[in-house]
């Protein structure tokens, strides 16, 4: 059987059967064919039940050396070839002991970067900066404020209906990754954003695009990306802005505030807290920039200034009498 056949199987039946995104699905695909390429070029190019685990640490090397992939990409190849092989096995395509990943051992993992995010003033001047008296002007600033207020994701933003959004209980319905869906509460400076938003744009059919273009279609994840980036560019603000550090700012101002780590992984739609706890970190580095600022390296001297210039009694020394 080709590659193309098995690869077609893995993502057109096992991923799908998996409900994974259509995003998710094309991005192991991609991976698949690139790997598929490398086999044909350097391996003779044989078929997927000959790959060994020999030929992925290879792949593993050549990915490190010629293409100057570092380790979250590595990372990724190992993982979809690892899905890849273990749904062959489990469709009954290659023998367990003929899986090449079975015991192949784990790449180092890199250590997780601290998100950067934006400070309250930096917010403040991103959500400000679309003008208030056009339509365009409302639309993105209700998306900035939905993205920074909520901290849903960019694709949940553009892929948000009308019927997903209920402003009268201040609610808004995602469906996030693996079709998992969860409702995210909307604060007042959230939902007068949308309000305003929606008046200026007039009614839309039921099941249509809560967020429109130009052109009145729905605005794709890449579009909601593009409108981020443009308004921090003019917004004056220096660092790079995009829709998924507003979802690390939200989650950081959240800790700040003092709010349940619980509360804002279900608030993120993560499934695991290890990846909400990261933002436990960033403060943890706040609270660390916080004590160098404590003024005793300022004080220590003064106080060795008024201390008088003798030795106290617990500082002077005893002597025994001699009983001999």
């Amino acid at each position: 059987m080709t590659w193309e056949y098995w690869i077609a199987l893995f993502t057109d039946t096992h991923c799908s059967a998996r409900g994974l995104k259509s995003s998710t699905i094309a991005r192991y695909k991609g991976d698949l064919s690139h790997f598929r390429l490398y086999v044909r070029l350097r391996q003779d190019d044989i078929g997927p039940e000959q790959v060994t685990a020999r030929h992925v640490l290879e792949y593993i090397e050549y990915l490190r050396r010629e293409r100057d992939n570092g380790d979250a990409a590595v990372n990724r190849q190992v993982t979809v070839l690892r899905t890849f092989y273990r749904a062959m096995v489990a469709m009954a395509y290659i023998e367990p002991d003929d899986n090449p990943m079975a015991h192949f051992p784990k790449v180092k993992s890199t250590p997780r970067k601290l998100p950067v995010v934006l400070s309250e003033d930096e917010v403040h001047d991103l959500l400000d900066a679309p003008p208030s008296d056009t339509i365009l002007g409302l639309r993105d600033r209700a998306i900035l404020a939905l993205l920074y207020g909520t901290g849903i994701r960019a694709s949940e933003c553009s892929n948000l209906t009308i019927d997903d959004v209920d402003l009268g209980n201040a609610t808004v319905r995602v469906v996030g990754k693996g079709g998992h869906e969860r409702v995210v509460p909307l604060n007042d400076a959230v939902v007068e954003a949308l309000v305003r938003y929606v008046h200026a744009r007039g009614d839309v059919a039921s099941g249509g695009p809560f967020f429109v273009s130009r052109s009145k279609r729905a605005m794709s994840r890449g579009a909601v990306y593009e409108r981020v980036r443009t308004w921090s560019r003019r917004a004056g603000l220096t660092k790079r802005v995009s829709q998924h550090r507003l979802r690390h700012t939200f989650a950081t101002h959240l800790v700040k505030a003092g709010v349940s780590i619980v509360v804002i992984r279900d608030l993120l739609g993560h499934r695991c807290i290890t990846s909400t706890q990261v933002y436990l970190h960033v403060t943890g580095r706040d609270l660390e920039e916080a004590a160098g600022l404590h003024p005793i390296h300022r004080l220590a001297p003064i106080v060795e200034h008024l201390l008088p210039d003798i030795q106290l009694p617990f500082q002077r020394p005893t002597f025994r009498r001699s009983t001999g």
